[in-house]
Formats: C-alpha cells, structure tokens, sequence
C-alpha cells in the first residue's frame, strides 16, 4: 500500500505551527542567514501527518528547508525527499540543497546513504542565527553544541 504524499492545505496550518515551534524553535527558519517563513513556502505532508518536508523553489538550487518525520526508518523521509525532487525536476531545477547543523549526524548520515555530497560549511552561522532567534537552543543532539552550518547537494 502507498502512502499518500499531498500539498499542504489551511488545515495543516496550526500543526505546521506546532511542529516549528517545537522541533526548529517556531519560525522564522532560518538557513544560511535567509528568514523562511513557512506560509511562504510550498510543503508536502505524507499521510495522516506523519511527516512534512518544508522546500523553496526560488533559484538553484531548489533547497529543502526542513524535513520531518514522525517515525524514523519507515521510509517517510525518503518517500518525501523523492517528492521534492520531483518537484524540483517541474521546476528546471538540477541540484537538491539541504543545510544541517554540526551536532545533527543523523541527518547526515541520512542525507548522504541517500545520494547528498558534502557542499559548505559556515563556521559559525547558527551563532549568528541565534543573536536574531535567541529561541535557538545552545546545545543540540548528544550533547554537542550548535554552532556551525554543514550544506550537502544532491544533482537531481
């Protein structure tokens, strides 16, 4: 059986809201120093709200900007990263860009067993998303302080 995957609607609304606020310290996301906020960007959920992938298609290359899954290891991530792809691929785009934080190694690990190459790092760059969004905690996954931005690519 295939698990829908769908464009958010209005009645997503509040639990989109609820899922920055308490997964990515509410909005605005900021990435690489650009404010995203999320009525702006397109959004896919997969299933009854299991998970959600949060992208901008501006320029290249597309970059998704959050991505959430309720159940780790079922395939939900995956299932939502090849949505945006195919989304990106309407759009002319030919690279997939995602940014993760230093201490987050389950997300690169995930990111790159899935086809993503190492791009940039930017020394420094949540410290300075912190001085504009104190909310950002200053101490992530397994105890390792958030300070830096790590960029991976996927060619699409």
């Amino acid at each position: 059986m295939t698990t829908a995957i769908r464009w958010k609607d209005e009645t997503d609304a509040q639990w989109l809201e609820a899922l920055i606020r308490d997964q990515w310290a509410g909005e605005p996301l900021i990435v690489h120093g650009t404010e995203y906020r999320l009525a702006d960007c397109p959004t896919l959920i997969y299933g009854d709200r299991e998970g959600a992938a949060v992208f901008a298609l501006r320029s290249e290359p597309a970059e998704l900007l959050l991505l959430h899954a309720l159940r780790p290891g079922a395939g939900i991530g995956s299932a939502l990263i090849a949505a945006v792809v195919s989304a990106a691929k309407e759009r002319g785009h030919g690279r997939l860009l995602v940014t993760t934080t230093n201490d987050n190694l389950a997300a690169l690990r995930f990111y790159q067993r899935r086809g993503f190459r190492m791009h940039g790092l930017r020394v420094g760059a949540v410290d300075d998303a912190r001085v504009r969004k104190p909310s950002i905690p200053l101490e992530g996954f397994n105890g390792i302080r958030l300070h830096d931005e790590i960029d991976l690519v996927l060619e699409i």
